[in-house]
């Protein structure tokens, strides 16, 4: 009876130890926000470890198979070692995404199945969606017309499109279209440089947006895209969700469409002054939402009901497989703006 009494004892402990350790698979397979919570956790709490191994480019968090969240780690390549299969009861993915790096360059004719074309000079006001850049870089998107409080307009785009990866000053003009498509100053001015955030070079940095906004008019910058693109944005920012269908117009590949694949991606991303870690970016698939020339396009909502094209995030980089945007609240809320739409 004493033997019987103390081995059931024993089996208290085991048991309270194997019951935590399946809660916390099953947290993580769950689809609630604590799971998200958790993972996010995990999932930050390894990164520096999993982005010191030779090829790995980032991590993020995503769906595994059962649709639950699992770790994401961003490879350079194929056939990266010492990639775990799961942290802390969390189910680790490999996802190749090759080298990330911005998006500033043109790449081939700009595209979107119609005859209008994003990288042409347009009539002032000028739409949202077309070419656009400082003088001295070759060409971007401008995202949208945003405005703040006061009622005072601003060209949103990138960093790296209007203030030519930090180097610029402010005051420095905006054309459309950008020098690449032929664009020069002061014949096509649209705007000049109002405000920048910063963008840190450095794989130990906390970057989250790569965003510029310049001072314009309504009679220079308009609130709505070509005829071939989406139209007016809505005012209101949706936050991105797992497998949300998503869009955007821009200067490079016109109207495309998309999902989000991976939401608090920490990730290395190449620009010409260096590369910059940025973190809580979102991931979209698949590789041909964007190309060169697209840095800056606004990503909206693509979805039936109220939340149809409400902002989500603001493209700046990619690979050949997937499109990093950040997310559009914390643009927005860095320049005290909102974006001037419906």
């Amino acid at each position: 009876m004493l033997r019987r009494f103390f081995f059931k004892v024993l089996l208290v402990p085991v048991a309270v130890c194997g019951l935590l350790a399946v809660s916390g698979v099953l947290l993580a397979q769950g689809g609630s926000e604590d799971a998200f919570e958790r993972v996010k956790e995990v999932q930050e709490r390894h990164t520096e470890r999993l982005m010191a191994i030779d090829g790995v480019v980032g991590t993020g968090v995503g769906l595994d198979e059962g649709r639950g969240h699992a770790v994401l780690v961003l490879l350079e390549r194929p056939g990266i070692g010492g990639i775990p299969q799961e942290l802390e009861g969390v189910p680790v993915h490999p996802v190749v995404t090759g080298e990330i790096y911005a998006l500033p360059k043109p790449e081939g004719k700009p595209g979107g199945g119609t005859t209008v074309d994003p990288s042409a000079w347009f009539p002032r006001p000028v739409p949202i969606g077309v070419s656009t850049g400082h003088p001295d870089i070759t060409a971007g998107t401008i995202g949208c017309r945003v405005k703040d409080a006061n009622g005072n307009v601003y060209a949103l785009s990138n960093n790296h499109v209007y203030a030519n990866e930090n180097r610029a000053g402010i005051g420095n003009a905006v054309i459309q279209p950008g020098a690449y498509d032929g664009g020069s100053s002061p014949a096509d001015n649209i705007g000049t440089l109002f405000d920048f955030e910063p963008i840190v070079f450095s794989t130990s940095a906390n970057n989250v947006i790569d965003a510029a906004i310049a001072s314009t008019t309504t009679s220079l910058v308009g609130n709505a895209t070509p005829s071939a693109g989406y139209g007016t944005p809505k005012s209101a920012p949706l936050a991105a969700t797992w497998n949300l269908p998503v869009q955007k117009y821009g200067r490079t590949t016109g109207l495309t469409k998309g999902k989000v694949y991976a939401l608090n991606v920490t990730a290395n991303v190449q620009y010409d002054a260096g590369t910059a870690r940025f973190v809580n970016q979102i991931m979209i698939t698949p590789g041909t939402f964007s190309a060169g020339g697209d840095s800056g396009s606004l990503i909206l909502a693509n979805v039936k009901g109220g939340n149809n094209l409400r902002p989500v995030g603001l493209l700046f980089a990619g690979s050949s497989f997937y499109t990093l945007a950040n997310p559009i609240d914390a643009v927005l809320s860095s320049f005290g703006v909102g974006v001037d739409g419906n």
